[in-house]
């Protein structure tokens, strides 16, 4: 017989305590829901704590609850969140909320009734147990959740299913303190006190074997600190981020890069002679896999004309079509084919509302969207916006025990609105 943690049920469920996830139990508990916040890992903050994704990108409108969030972990807006400070920050603002966190709990399969889900099935050192829950939300990146719940999903770009390369990101530290170089993408071009140009001093090493074959460019990001930059460089293409074959082997050969690519920085930049690595990540960081079918799917061409929707609750949201190569180094697209950036555009609820379960909800990247517009919305502000709608809708299905289908989305756009978020 199933062994539930807790007699009683919870309002919200969450799996996945990422950027995401951690908004969506934030505002769920904050408006009085008995909240549980499911995380497979030792402590919250996914990307933003064991994967040394930094700085936060992308922008949404005023007032969302990310910005509380980035003011708690970054020692300055706009540059890198301090991983270890965000560890605890991110822990006691979920404390304080009353979230209950079960940590180290992996979720291993859904009880369901017809179209509603009653249970998730969860695992830890006793074994198998369960949490009961009248709504749930999917916070998990890759779209666990939903998938054991059985609803439909899609995978990689339409014409021949891959994905964004994988990756892991990493500190050095021992920079010369006169050296301020900084690269933040494909187009960021510098020019070195000795006159050469940095992403051509990139481009060679890649031809030439000093680097890996598909990295091509080596970014560097402020992090606050002195002497110390986030390298976003290593890159396996390729990969099948659900096989857990194609995950172990990409782990294993990101870390080769990883020195591979210190070394280069050693020999050819002036002022980086005596850096050290100072932390890495402690899982490899996934841009793309799972994207949950909706209600409705978010494309690229509605993103590029602005549109609007009636039942939008993440407005403003703003980022390029940032789509890594699946095939190799590099950017997959010119602007001949996809134009850089969208104007700011919507989310709407629909997206986020998976077909064939009435009480589950999707955050982040995992909802119903294409493969393009997908590389927009996958950066943390609009994945924390996300977060934060699917926990402000789930506590009203909670109350009033509708399904997503039916519930009124303008109570949800209310809530938030008194939450101050400038929809």
């Amino acid at each position: 017989m199933m062994k539930y943690t807790n007699a009683n049920e919870y309002d919200v469920v969450i799996a996945g305590a990422g950027p995401a996830g951690i908004a969506a139990a934030l505002e769920a508990a904050r408006s009085g829901a008995k909240t549980a916040l499911i995380e497979r890992y030792g402590c919250v903050g996914g990307a933003l704590t064991l994967g040394f994704i930094g700085p936060l990108l992308g922008s949404v409108c005023e007032g969302t609850i990310g910005e509380e969030i980035e003011e708690a972990i970054c020692p300055v807006k706009g540059v890198c969140p301090d991983f270890e400070v965000a560890k605890t920050a991110l822990t006691r603002l979920l404390d304080e909320a009353g979230v209950e966190l079960f940590l180290q709990t992996l979720v291993t399969g859904v009880i369901k009734e017809g179209s509603v889900i009653k249970a998730v099935k969860i695992n830890g050192n006793y074994g198998e147990s369960g949490i009961r829950g009248k709504v749930f939300i999917d916070a998990t990146g890759d779209g666990n959740l939903s998938a054991l719940a059985g609803c439909q999903w899609k995978i990689g770009r339409e014409s021949d299913g891959l994905v964004q390369p994988v990756t892991i990101m990493f500190t050095i530290e021992g920079i010369d303190p006169g050296q301020s170089l900084l690269c933040l993408h494909e187009e960021h071009h510098t020019v070195l006190a000795d006159g050469r140009e940095y992403l051509d001093i990139c481009h060679k090493a890649c031809r030439s074997g000093e680097l890996p074959p598909n990295v091509n460019i080596v970014r560097l990001y402020s992090t606050g600190y002195p002497g110390e930059r986030m390298v976003n460089a290593t890159q396996e293409n390729r990969i099948d981020p659900l096989d857990p074959e194609a995950v172990s082997r990409a782990e294993k050969e990101l870390r080769k890069q990883v020195d591979q690519i210190v070394s280069f920085l050693r020999k050819n930049i002036p002022g980086f002679d005596n850096i050290r690595i100072r932390g890495s990540a402690s899982t490899l960081g996934i841009r793309e896999s799972r994207r949950i079918t909706g209600r409705s799917e978010l494309n690229e061409k509605d993103m590029i004309e602005g549109k609007t929707y009636p039942d939008t609750v993440v407005h403003d949201a703003f980022f390029c079509f940032d789509v890594h190569n699946p095939a190799g180094p590099g950017q997959a697209e010119g602007e001949e084919k996809v134009p850089s950036s969208p104007k700011r555009y919507d989310i709407p609820f629909s997206a986020m509302c998976p077909l064939g379960s009435d009480n589950l909800l999707t955050a982040g990247r995992c909802i119903s969207g294409t493969h393009t517009a997908h590389s927009s919305y996958r950066v943390m502000r609009i994945c924390m916006a996300m977060g934060q709608a699917a926990g402000a809708a789930a506590i009203y299905m909670a109350q009033s025990g509708v399904g997503s289908a039916d519930l009124d989305v303008n109570i949800v756009r209310e809530h938030l609105i008194k939450r101050g978020v400038k929809l």
